[in-house]
């Protein structure tokens, strides 16, 4: 993909339903007695995976583009594929499922492309483990794929060093087969998408705060319940648009109908802290889900510190908060965010690579980055290694610097988000 600078942003753009409600809306629709209607599901590619993998364990899912209906067979409905289920490139089907996958009663192995096969398990291996869950990383390094046998599970009391809701959402899913009440504890409050969905189909599950952490507990469960979900825009794929119009001159959009989820929406409040204009339009909570419409006009942007609590909130959207970051005035420091290593891609040197590459002042550490910002930035060859998140990153960062941007597999942002260039495209017309 090439970039070019554009002179101004403007207009309205309907971002992609949330990714990671339209996975656990296909999950516990599945799971659940009778029809779930999907409205607003997300047709990327991570969520496409978690579609084929409940149809070969036997679901119909009708999938009509916007709107997807699952035929839920209940919590004991699945059956054995008749293969290895693929999980593709996504994390997220890969974690959550086998949660699920430990408390069947049959054998499955799990398994996804070369770069999901190099993301860690153990995280998920160790408490599944602990909860009684045959589950074994076939490669021997912690890795899928995976294979997971029948078990008998009991409820744990869990504490994790990390804040990730795909780990407590592995074992909140298997406490649903547990013979007992599972709790999971998280340093600080990892978005809570699982919670509240479960609550919405029917389970018994609670949410508190201790002077230990965030505590999440779910108790065994007979029977889920069929639900109709709206799914709000994604956060993490508005994120581009939101920095696109705070830092292209003259520019003034609306992103219609975005998730604020106070767990997942902490790049507004960074923006905020680094002196954006955003104004909430049509603030709704439908469905248990906060959503609003956001109004963003071009500002002048400063540095922050980003770090603790802040960043369970907005791990996706750092490579684009460095981006901005590297365009703002001041220094930004971003710290305790180690988890990026981890993710499509090891997202602390990928950033620094790319931002390096334009003239950017930036400086990675153990567990985040220093940037210089404010001074011009130049277009260049990008390698996205295939990671949809540093894409869409360079890409923002294309329509601004000086010159022209090339972005290497720049079609991977298909993964969360397959018009994202189109919409771009649209608003600097």
């Amino acid at each position: 993909m090439e970039l070019k600078p554009t002179t101004k942003l403007r207009g309205t753009v309907t971002i992609p339903g949330d990714k990671s409600i339209s996975h656990r809306a296909v999950m516990f629709g599945a799971l659940a007695n009778g029809l779930t209607e999907i409205h607003g599901f997300l047709q990327g590619a991570d969520c496409l995976a978690t579609i084929d993998c409940f149809a070969q364990m036997g679901i119909s899912i009708e999938n009509n583009q916007d709107t997807v209906l699952v035929h839920g067979k209940g919590l004991r409905g699945l059956r054995r594929p008749s293969s290895a289920l693929d999980t593709k490139n996504s994390g997220t089907t890969t974690r959550l499922i086998s949660g699920i996958l430990a408390g069947q009663p049959f054998e499955t192995t799990l398994s996804g492309d070369a770069s999901l096969n190099t993301r860690p398990m153990g995280r998920i291996i160790t408490p599944l483990s602990m909860m009684g869950a045959d589950i074994t990383s076939l490669s021997g390094n912690g890795c899928a794929p995976l294979r997971i046998r029948p078990a008998d599970l009991h409820g744990i009391s869990y504490s994790s060093n990390i804040a990730s809701a795909q780990v407590k959402s592995a074992i909140l899913l298997a406490g649903l087969y547990a013979d007992s009440e599972t709790s999971v504890t998280e340093p600080e409050l990892s978005r809570d998408h699982t919670e509240r969905l479960l609550r919405a189909f029917g389970a018994e599950l609670t949410s508190t705060k201790t002077d230990d952490g965030a505590v999440s507990m779910i108790r065994p469960c007979n029977e889920l319940f069929g639900q109709k979900i709206f799914v709000p825009g994604d956060i993490s794929s508005a994120a581009y648009f939101i920095a696109a119009g705070l830092l292209v001159p003259h520019s003034e959009i609306v992103i219609k109908n975005v998730g604020i989820n106070p767990t997942r929406a902490g790049i507004l409040s960074v923006c905020e802290a680094m002196g954006a204009n955003i104004t909430y339009l049509s603030k709704t909570n439908d469905g248990g889900e906060p959503t609003a419409d956001l109004l963003i006009r071009t500002s002048e942007l400063h540095g922050t510190v980003i770090e603790g609590s802040q960043i369970p909130t907005l791990i996706d959207e750092i490579p684009m908060i460095a981006v901005m970051a590297a365009f703002a005035e001041g220094t930004t420091v971003i710290r305790d965010a180690q988890e990026l290593k981890v993710k499509e891609s090891d997202r602390i040197a990928v950033v620094t690579e790319g931002l390096k590459r334009m003239g950017a002042d930036i400086q990675p550490t153990d567990d985040g980055m220093i940037i210089h910002g404010g001074k011009p930035l130049h277009g260049a060859e990008i390698n996205s290694y295939l990671d949809h998140r540093i894409a869409m990153s360079f890409a923002v960062a294309g329509t601004i610097c000086d010159g022209t941007l090339t972005i290497k597999d720049g079609d991977c942002v298909k993964i969360s988000y397959p018009e994202f260039y189109e919409d771009l495209y649209s608003l600097g017309k």
